[in-house]
């Protein structure tokens, strides 16, 4: 089963939220709509940024948990290289 890891923003270099799941476009669709409780609602985090695929579900969940720890400055230039003008990502995907 394909699995995600990616990387929602508030705006340039504002909120990160790093987030695991097996539906990208339902997930991200979820929180730009508010539908998830918690962090990315109360700070606005809802523009994808980054992400990357996944053969498994397990696989994700060990990189999400490395991304998670890693620093700031690691999740932003993840970001720069791959996305440098900050596009939500998000419109690409559903195309």
């Amino acid at each position: 089963m394909t699995a995600y890891v990616y990387i929602l923003f508030s705006k340039k270099n504002g909120t990160l939220y790093v987030g695991v799941t097996t539906d990208l476009v339902k997930r991200v669709y979820e929180h730009k709509n508010k539908f998830v409780e918690g962090f990315t609602k109360r700070y606005n985090v809802d523009k994808l940024g980054y992400y990357e695929i996944y053969d498994g579900i397990l696989t994700a969940i060990e990189r999400e948990k490395r991304l998670k720890g890693a620093s700031r400055k690691k999740k932003l230039e993840l970001i720069e290289i791959n996305n440098p003008n900050w596009f939500d990502l998000y419109y690409d995907i559903i195309n």
